[in-house]
């Protein structure tokens, strides 16, 4: 059983779900996750993120992307999935594409590569991962890498 992954597609950019899917696949198997989980990505224009960034916040403008987690989960420490119960919804991301692709042009990196960054980024967020601090942030994005490069990415 793979992982649920719920796309909706509210914005322009051509996207290959396909890679967002296997992404969030890998994050799970890289973070030792069993397969009974769900996530919701959802693809945003930046009208619509910069509504929620206020929104959520309380901040000015579009970002690239958001989590909404519906579990406080421990980073390293992954609960107990009966296969009688129903999987678990991890929670939502929000991304803006076209924010993202403004992003990596200004980066000078791909749009590709930013993209699946966001998605593994948003991922951590969900399994309780957080760069409030220096040490957090530099072991958030180690973690990052390593997943990125299960897909043949670079972290930008």
């Amino acid at each position: 059983m793979n992982p649920f992954v719920y796309l909706a597609d509210e914005q322009d950019e051509t996207i290959d779900a396909h890679e967002l899917r296997q992404l969030v696949f890998n994050t799970l198997t890289h973070e030792q996750y069993p397969p009974r989980v769900e996530v919701t990505i959802v693809l945003v224009d930046e009208p619509a993120m910069t509504e929620y960034n206020k929104r959520f916040m309380d901040r000015t403008g579009p970002t690239d992307v958001l989590s909404f987690p519906l579990e406080e989960l421990v980073p390293e420490k992954i609960p107990t999935i009966d296969e009688k119960d129903p999987p678990i919804n991890l929670g939502d991301i929000v991304i803006a594409p076209s924010y993202v692709r403004k992003q990596a042009l200004g980066r000078d990196v791909g749009f590709e590569d930013e993209m699946a960054l966001m998605i593994v980024h948003g991922m951590l967020h969900l399994l309780g991962w957080d760069h409030e601090d220096d040490a957090d942030a530099e072991h958030m994005e180690a973690r990052e890498s390593d997943i990125l490069a299960t897909v043949g990415r670079e972290r930008p």
